[in-house]
């Protein structure tokens, strides 16, 4: 079935389930950005994270309630915006790694998958 399997599938695709088989389409960054504006806008979880959360931080007697909640939600976007950034970009350097090296993202899968099993077992195992 595997020689089925990869006789559908590029060869390039076929050594690694970790390398895109989409082509190696890029997009343009001002694209992708305002598809990730458009979705955090319209995710329902994001305001409902924030309006749980926030309303904590509300000080009585420090000003309006509104114009309090703008401030902290505010300052959340600008310090996601000094974080995110660096992180995103240390993913991109960990994504070109594991697509050079398919043998590091095997091991992982390997290790993964023994981390589940092992779960699995020690929830089997307890009496509760």
């Amino acid at each position: 079935m595997l020689a089925q399997l990869r006789g559908q599938i590029p060869h390039s695709a076929a050594k690694s389930p970790f390398i895109s088989s989409d082509g190696g389409r890029d997009a343009k960054v001002t694209s992708v950005y305002w598809q990730g504006v458009l979705v955090s806008a319209l995710n329902p979880k994001v305001a409902i994270f924030f309006l749980a959360f926030l309303p904590q931080f509300v000080v009585a007697g420090a000003g309006p309630v509104g114009a309090q909640l703008f401030l902290h939600g505010s300052l959340i976007i600008v310090v996601a915006a000094f974080i995110e950034p660096p992180l995103v970009m240390m993913g991109a350097k960990l994504g070109a790694f594991l697509k050079a090296s398919p043998r590091v993202g095997m091991w992982m899968d390997r290790g993964l998958g023994g981390m589940f099993i092992a779960l699995g077992a020690r929830l089997a195992a307890s009496t509760r």
